[in-house]
């Protein structure tokens, strides 16, 4: 069986920025324990495989260790797939999720990825959490993710975290954030979980993020830049329980993944 590969930089306006994630549209569901192990053999943050469904697509994402529940980056790869090789017709996508029906616009060059938003809220910080920082924080936060937030821009530039007592930790990952000096508010996002130490650009991060900022400021539309080797640019919106982040993506390759029949048959 051969499956097309596409990997897509997302939230970069050219190659080698951004996040670069895998995008394999099948013609149905294969075993999940062969999507994972494509997954893996990509070594990519994130591997996105959706079929047709209802008009949409069933949309899934596989980091190298395990199925996750939400991922942006992965999904506007997705609808650049889809916009720009595949033919999808009209302006708007309807991804059937793990995380509900997520929609993706498409517009002057922007995706605009429609997700659910999550404030985070007050917490006691686990001990595991603090081992692993290697500066102070002015608040510790928890979502989906713990979020720490530090006193300026370049202290996020600094930190050198200590990825081994976060392992322990039971939420995903760690988001660290602060105000930005050319954008209102900057990140970095850790997940050694999942066996992403430092992930580049994490569109699901700032469903967390941007509700806090937005209370911070005072301002629902706001624009963002996540300090990774592999920095990217996102504007941010909040509107009631939902964010809309929007970003660019370009086309680094397409090939063909060549799979067994042993493999295919499980």
């Amino acid at each position: 069986m051969e499956i097309t590969l596409y990997q897509v930089d997302a939230f970069a306006s050219r190659v080698f920025e951004g996040n670069p994630a895998a995008v394999c549209p099948l013609p149905h569901w294969l075993d999940d324990k062969l999507l994972a192990r494509i997954a893996n053999e990509n070594n990519l943050s994130e591997t996105a495989f959706f079929v047709p469904k209802d008009g949409g697509y069933h949309l899934r994402w596989f980091t190298p260790a395990e199925e996750v529940d939400l991922c942006g980056h992965a999904t506007l790869a997705a609808a650049h797939v889809l916009f720009n090789h595949l033919g999808h017709q009209g302006d708007d996508i309807d991804f059937h999720t793990l995380s509900g029906t997520l929609t993706v616009t498409h517009s002057n060059g922007l995706y605009t990825l429609d997700f659910p938003a999550t404030e985070p809220q007050a917490i006691e910080v686990p001990a595991a959490l603090i081992a692993g920082l290697s500066s102070g924080a002015e608040a510790v936060l928890a979502g989906f993710d713990y979020v720490v937030v530090l006193k300026d821009e370049g202290s996020v530039k600094a930190l050198t975290p200590d990825f081994a007592p976060w392992h322990s930790l039971p939420l995903r990952g760690v988001v660290v954030t602060a105000p930005g000096d050319e954008v209102d508010f900057v990140s970095r996002c850790f997940f050694p979980k999942l066996k992403v130490d430092e992930d580049p650009v994490t569109g699901s991060a700032h469903c967390e993020l941007t509700p806090y900022w937005a209370k911070r400021l005072n301002k629902t539309r706001l624009t963002a830049r996540q300090l990774s080797s592999r920095p990217g640019s996102l504007v941010c919106e909040l509107r009631d329980d939902r964010v809309r982040i929007s970003g660019q993506a370009v086309d680094y390759l397409k090939g063909t993944v060549l799979l067994p029949d042993a493999e295919v048959k499980g």
